[in-house]
């Protein structure tokens, strides 16, 4: 009967001592170079995120913070960098917008997505727009739906490689609105959006930056933007789901994460200090011109959304058929 007593004096006090190692951790980060990788390479908007919220972290903290670009594999080899680092708060990272599909499109990977990584913030949100070729007669998403019924299979869409937002936010599109179309796979962003141009392909899901000088200019349409609002930039053009198709939502989006096990009040610190920079004027007005929508909010909303967003995608592939090696 006194065993039980002592045995949890003893876990108190190891709670305790824990607990003042972990603040005493905190009181005294950073010491040294904080590190953010970024699985992609240089350019582009995830990249470029990072490398603005590093410069201003760095003043904040007062220890030089650095990006690291670690490409390849559909992001993969970066994040199983950031997963494998130590939990110290000295290793960050901002896995890039396949971080929740993947799952579904590998049959295995060297990380648990759901539980290898510790949420900071939600750095930022990257709504897409469907635009068409103008030899496209819609003028609307759902004269576009209506069009492809009446000719099931007759228009292509464009993607920026298998897998990827652009692709599967076509796959939800025909889903959802029960329509046959035809994807064709690109190796990136730049060859979809210059097929698109030449009429080669008739429709794609593409980034507002790439498209939105075509746009203005009128060499491409803009029917829709796929998120929740309407865009500054283009405020004329109606969202997806108010088009006709309520519920649909695709946005890209990327945040800042640490690895598993990462003490609380440092992942809370970080947290606090980003949020600030987004928050800040420069990064609002600097990230919409990259076509990205600031964001922020508590680390256990990022860990939230990354946990929905890994069930819509699962979804999304199955129905598709798509795999990855």
């Amino acid at each position: 009967m006194r065993a039980a007593p002592r045995f949890l004096r003893a876990f108190l006090v190891a709670c305790c001592a824990m607990a003042a190692s972990a603040a005493t951790w905190a009181d005294s980060y950073p010491s040294r170079a904080v590190r953010i990788i970024v699985p992609v390479a240089a350019g582009g908007g995830t990249d470029y995120s990072a490398r603005a919220i590093a410069h201003k972290l760095s003043a904040a903290l007062g220890q030089s913070v650095v990006v690291e670009n670690r490409p390849g594999a559909s992001g993969n080899i970066g994040a199983e960098q950031i997963a494998r680092a130590a939990p110290d708060g000295y290793t960050l990272g901002m896995p890039i917008t396949s971080f929740p599909v993947n799952p579904s499109l590998y049959s295995k990977l060297p990380f648990d997505t759901a539980r290898d990584f510790a949420p900071v913030v939600l750095v930022g949100t990257l709504p897409l727009v469907l635009v068409v070729h103008p030899s496209v007669p819609a003028q609307s998403t759902a004269a576009l739906i209506e069009l492809a019924r009446k000719k099931p299979g007759s228009i292509n869409f464009a993607n920026s490689g298998s897998g990827t937002t652009a692709h599967l936010a076509g796959e939800m599109f025909k889903r959802m609105a029960k329509i046959d179309l035809v994807s064709v796979n690109y190796k990136g962003g730049g060859p979809a959006v210059t097929d698109l141009l030449g009429g080669q392909v008739q429709m794609y899901f593409a980034t507002l930056p790439s498209v939105l000088a075509h746009v203005q200019a009128g060499k491409l349409r803009a029917l829709a933007v796929t998120g929740k609002g309407r865009l500054a930039e283009l405020p004329e053009v109606p969202t997806v789901a108010e088009s006709g198709l309520p519920g649909f939502e695709v946005t890209a989006w990327f945040g800042l994460f640490a690895p598993a096990g990462t003490p609380e009040p440092i992942i809370r610190q970080l947290n606090a200090e980003v949020v600030k920079i987004l928050a800040s004027a420069e990064m609002q007005k600097s990230l919409p011109q990259h076509g990205i929508v600031p964001a922020g909010g508590s680390p256990q909303e990022l860990g939230s959304h990354l946990r929905e967003e890994i069930q819509k995608w699962s979804v999304v592939v199955k129905d598709a058929g798509v795999k990855l090696e």
